[in-house]
């Protein structure tokens, strides 16, 4: 995030893994050289960055508190703060898969997962530019898998499948989304390890809703579930 500096939750999650499993930094993703240093540094760490997950975002509190109840229309959004919500949400997604793409390209391995948000908050009313960043994204998912195509890369996007507890959402007693649903911040746990592991090998330029991703069943009926429908592996053109 713009101005990125390592914070108490930061700290916390590095204090849960082992010391020599982890390098907790903190950068500015929308600086394209503080993405490249960052993949330098995990590189001179591991020797290698074998998965990329972009979750790295800002959302609709940078344009209001109030955004859920009072929506702001497009043209009453600050500049400076529209370029902000853009500049990470769509441009440091890209700064960090191009700075992660040429190693993966040179092993014929790799694992983009671009983490978004629901069809329906791309385009509701009062969440521009956060809803049309993740559209981008999506759209941008879509070409890079195709670009990456045979490679061993693969691009896929992953979203929770409904307004999340995260503090992308103003803190309240009875925090809720938009629809009036609220998911657990947990629910992305579902599907993230087969998304980064060799078990998804191949299955590239696709969308999964982790609440659609069953416990119950085994990965690749999980997957074929959680899938979102329509989209299917992009044609090569």
């Amino acid at each position: 995030m713009t101005g990125a500096a390592e914070t108490p939750e930061l700290r916390e999650t590095a204090a849960e893994i082992p010391a020599y499993r982890v390098l907790a930094l903190a950068a500015d993703v929308a600086d394209p050289e503080a993405a490249q240093n960052v993949v330098a540094e995990a590189i001179s760490r591991f020797g290698r960055v074998d998965v990329l997950v972009n979750n790295a975002g800002r959302g609709m509190r940078m344009i209001s508190e109030t955004f859920n109840t009072q929506p702001t229309r497009f043209w009453e959004v600050s500049p400076k703060a529209w370029k902000t919500i853009i500049d990470i949400n769509v441009n440091g997604a890209f700064n960090m898969a191009s700075a992660v793409v040429p190693g993966m390209l040179e092993r014929g391995f790799g694992k983009i997962v671009n983490v978004s948000t629901s069809d329906q908050t791309m385009v509701r009313r009062g969440y521009s530019p956060y809803g049309p960043s993740k559209a981008a994204l999506e759209a941008a998912s879509r070409v890079w898998a195709q670009d990456l195509s045979g490679s061993g890369v693969d691009v896929n996007v992953y979203l929770p499948g409904g307004a999340a507890d995260t503090d992308l959402l103003p803190p309240s007693p009875d925090k809720k989304g938009a629809d009036g649903n609220l998911l657990p911040a947990s629910v992305m746990r579902r599907a993230i390890g087969w998304l980064c592991s060799d078990a998804s090998n191949g299955v590239t330029g696709a969308r999964f809703i982790a609440r659609l991703w069953d416990l119950e069943l085994t990965d690749d009926e999980a997957a074929a579930k959680a899938r979102s429908p329509g989209v299917e592996r992009p044609a090569i053109m």
